[in-house]
């Protein structure tokens, strides 16, 4: 494998030469264009190949070796490891199912945790977000198409905007919608400010404060903040660490308490990273259906799986009763910064759109940008090498997860995305540890926030989403031991 042109996106800045270096290195491990066991090429003719000196070449070298990805054996040069130990933990428990729905009641400790640190900051290591740094994303193509866009319809400036968001952005989204299974009426798309307003306004339009909402469980921190912000009711469903949501146990939900609509995300949930068989999505629409209640459907993270078959949508399987609601946004894959989402509300089209229309609209230059974007012969591509990217980060954090933390840790195996959940053997405080590390200017979020009742205080969740640099593959080996004498 050329190692100059691997998937991975790489830093842009000079001084970070070496993890592009790592980087290729990693994916092409990853692929198996370098197999277990094989021998690297020299520190120096890796600096020759990539055109820089020695030391930055030692410098790529050693941060594989942090990873345990390769190994360094005396007067014989580098290899790559022979110890398959990604695989080696089991996979977290399924939590049992709440008797009850609760009101929700949440603290900012979640906000503060989970939100991404400021660019640049040295003094804080992150494993809370996510969300794609800016390592992971593609500026360029995001800059040329904001332009293009002004030059293009400059004129728009000047009026206030649609509604529902401008006509071309939504022919766009209908088409993109195509890979995600779905043959949407553009008329009936409403672009909004991310994938979270999307969802607020289906619940919104869907429930009445004091309702109940079935939601996974653990679930994503943010649900059971606007749960909270709704005065609804959750109640929370057992969720497979592989599978996702168990349509069984929500089933009996359905026949014994008044449920009035299910936030799922099927795809690469978070925090588990699970991912719903194409036979349950079907299944799921069809309880929807004969129930008559809302299915709002989180579709933030499809184009993050590996396999084509986890990015088909429940709404997919809508057979035209319209109960499914489809949330999508841009935010973890193109560009953080621009919140741009969507929503196809299925039968609650109207009262959503009239939800929206008091909030205001988004600016339609950053509509028409996101659909070129969207619509560029190279989105795929693109898209590609961010799966690349994350496929590498996952494989590098499961690894030194296997080898540093305390014996007895289960950890998921998700076939995408940014996130791991880690199980920590029974009598572990996640939220102990999670303080001991924060002193140490390292942040983890504790399994505590993912759930309206406190649950899974042995749990973690890991993201892999922030820039990562030297230091953490070190910090995540720091976690590891802090956790181990925490046991002790």
């Amino acid at each position: 494998m050329d190692m100059q042109h691997s998937p991975i996106a790489a830093p842009a800045d000079d001084g970070a030469l070496y993890l592009r270096i790592a980087h290729g290195l990693a994916e092409a491990i990853r692929r198996g264009g370098l197999a277990r066991g094989q021998r690297l090429p020299s520190v120096r003719e890796t600096a020759r190949q990539h055109g820089v000196a020695i030391s930055t070449a030692v410098q790529a070298y050693h941060w594989l070796e942090d990873a345990r990805l390769i190994e360094a054996r005396p007067r014989s040069g580098f290899f790559v490891t022979t110890r398959p130990v990604a695989r080696a933990l089991p996979e977290p428990t399924i939590a049992r199912a709440t008797r009850r729905a609760h009101m929700v009641s949440v603290d900012v400790l979640g906000r503060r945790l989970l939100a991404q640190p400021p660019e640049g900051d040295g003094a804080v290591i992150s494993f809370s977000s996510g969300t794609p740094g800016a390592s992971m994303l593609d500026h360029d193509r995001v800059r040329r198409s904001l332009v293009r866009a002004v030059q293009r319809h400059r004129d728009l400036l000047c009026h206030y905007p649609e509604p529902d968001g401008h006509i071309e952005a939504r022919r766009a989204l209908a088409r993109y919608a195509l890979h995600l299974g779905c043959s949407l009426d553009p008329e009936r798309i409403t672009i909004t400010a991310g994938c979270m307003e999307a969802i607020s306004l289906c619940l919104r339009a869907a429930t009445q404060p004091g309702d109940v909402v079935a939601i996974e469980s653990p679930t994503h921190y943010s649900f059971l903040e606007l749960l909270q912000s709704l005065h609804l009711r959750a109640l929370e469903i057992p969720t497979h660490p592989r599978h996702g949501l168990s349509l069984d146990a929500l089933q009996l939900a359905l026949d014994t308490q008044p449920v009035k609509a299910v936030l799922v995300v099927p795809t690469l949930s978070n925090p588990l990273g699970s991912c719903m068989p194409v036979s349950e999505r079907r299944r799921l629409a069809q309880m929807a259906a004969r129930h008559g209640i809302a299915v709002i459907e989180d579709a933030v993270y499809n184009d993050l799986a590996f396999h084509d078959e986890f990015r088909r949508t429940v709404k997919s399987f809508d057979d035209g009763s319209g109960h499914v609601m489809l949330c999508d946004s841009f935010t973890k894959t193109v560009a953080p910064g621009l919140r741009l989402g969507w929503v196809e509300a299925g039968r609650w089209t109207e009262p959503l759109r009239r939800l929206k229309n008091v909030q205001g609209a988004q600016t339609a230059v950053v509509e028409l940008a996101v659909a070129d974007l969207i619509s560029q012969a190279g989105h795929t591509a693109a898209m590609r090498q961010l799966r690349n990217a994350t496929a590498v980060r996952l494989e590098l954090a499961r690894g030194l997860i296997a080898e540093h933390f305390p014996a007895g840790t289960r950890v998921s195996d998700p076939p995408g995305g940014m996130l791991l959940w880690v199980e920590l053997p029974r009598g572990a405080d996640a939220q102990a540890l999670q303080q001991a590390a924060q002193a140490e200017g390292i942040l983890v979020a504790p399994g505590s926030l993912f759930s309206a009742h406190a649950r899974f205080k042995g749990c973690l969740r890991i993201g892999i989403g922030a820039d990562w640099g030297e230091g953490h593959p070190a910090a995540l080996r720091r976690v590891g031991e802090l956790a181990s004498a925490l046991l002790k």
